[in-house]
């Protein structure tokens, strides 16, 4: 039997604490542990489940020894260890890191916030996974990158997508910072059209016409997207949600949920059981979709905490090469992560026992 592909995370902020526990949920994975250099809650909270934590700098190490933190290592120690490092640690940190993964021949994926020149290839699973394969770096792009390719590229394979036009209104930050920053009473408009999210959506399907707009927001749950799209040719509603529907990570939401505004669904993802009310999926609002002729409407939530989570797991099985299938990819990945396209479907398990899932192309 082959062995797991063995993974270290280095970094355990916003990201990296689900990337640390969607890859312990793989089958085909290990967690070989986690490099991260604060000494409050967060690591001890890492240190309660078990996960070795290594110090990701050598001061980090005395002040882990000095807070009483047992450690397993500098992250050199780590690396030692493992096929593929995740770099979760804040923009610029991870490409000061690049060096030392590539000197030792290590796969690395890195995150949104660092510039798609580090890695020569960014990512989002359904759009480029195949290109991916292999290879020794990538980057998973950010939470708004990933959600534009997501929907842009359901209406793409569907050969419904001409050029789309959309507007972004940006949570202010993290949930979990909201105490230290952020804005109060007022919109803060991002100064160049198109904002940063098109071009990068670009670089990882070059063919797509957008252009992108946003604006930050004084809230902090997640995103919102309002999109246009001019279509290839006239189409009923029925086949766009269609199209969207052929994405197992794109939720179809009904008026009759009463899936109103972003916080409810996110108690609805409480409520399913998700872990740290999670959505990994697009969530677009369906009966609001309007087409006119050729001309598409549509607006969405994105989760920016965890809709990149999915993709990175994806990432690592592409980097590793033993899987060249996205499709099949994908369907591990949500089967193990309680992905499910069908709102109210029960969360399923892949439990130690199940087959990686088989796919038909």
């Amino acid at each position: 039997m082959t062995r797991p592909t063995r993974v270290a995370v280095n970094g355990y902020g916003v990201i990296g604490k689900r990337v640390a526990d969607a890859v312990r949920a793989q089958k085909d994975m290990t967690l070989v542990g986690v490099a991260d250099v604060t000494t409050d809650w967060r690591t001890r909270v890492l240190q309660d489940s078990g996960v070795p934590l290594f110090a990701a700098t050598a001061q980090a190490l005395d002040e882990l020894h000095v807070a009483g933190a047992p450690t397993a290592g500098r992250l050199d120690d780590l690396l030692d260890e493992v096929d593929v490092i995740i770099d979760c640690t804040p923009k610029h940190v991870a490409a000061d890191n690049v060096p030392l993964y590539r000197a030792r021949g290590l796969k690395f994926i890195l995150q949104g916030g660092e510039k798609h020149a580090v890695t020569g290839h960014s990512f989002v699973a359904e759009a480029n996974f195949e290109t991916a394969v292999g290879r020794q770096s990538t980057r998973v792009v950010s939470c708004n990158t990933t959600a534009t390719v997501r929907t842009l590229g359901a209406l793409k394979r569907a050969g419904l997508l001409l050029r789309a036009r959309g507007v972004l209104l940006r949570r202010a930050t993290d949930p979990w910072e909201s105490h230290l920053g952020g804005i109060m009473n007022t919109l803060v408009p991002e100064p160049e059209i198109p904002s940063h999210q098109g071009p990068d959506a670009q670089t990882v399907d070059p063919d797509l016409d957008v252009v992108t707009m946003a604006v930050k927001v004084p809230e902090t749950i997640a995103h919102l997207h309002y999109w246009s799209v001019q279509m290839t040719r006239p189409a009923a509603k029925e086949e766009v949600l269609d199209a969207f529907r052929s994405s197992s990570r794109i939720l179809l939401m009904k008026d009759e949920y009463g899936l109103d505004a972003l916080n409810a669904v996110k108690e609805l993802m409480a409520d399913r059981g998700r872990s740290r009310s999670d959505l990994h999926e697009v969530a677009l609002w369906a009966d609001m979709l309007t087409v006119q002729g050729d001309e598409l409407f549509y607006a969405y939530m994105v989760d920016n905490q965890a809709i990149v989570v999915p993709e990175t797991i994806d990432a690592i099985r592409a980097l590793d090469g033993r899987e060249t299938s996205g499709r099949r990819s994908i369907a591990a990945t949500d089967l193990a992560m309680g992905i499910d396209n069908d709102l109210f479907a029960g969360n399923r398990v892949w439990t130690s026992e199940s087959p990686l899932p088989e796919v038909d192309l």
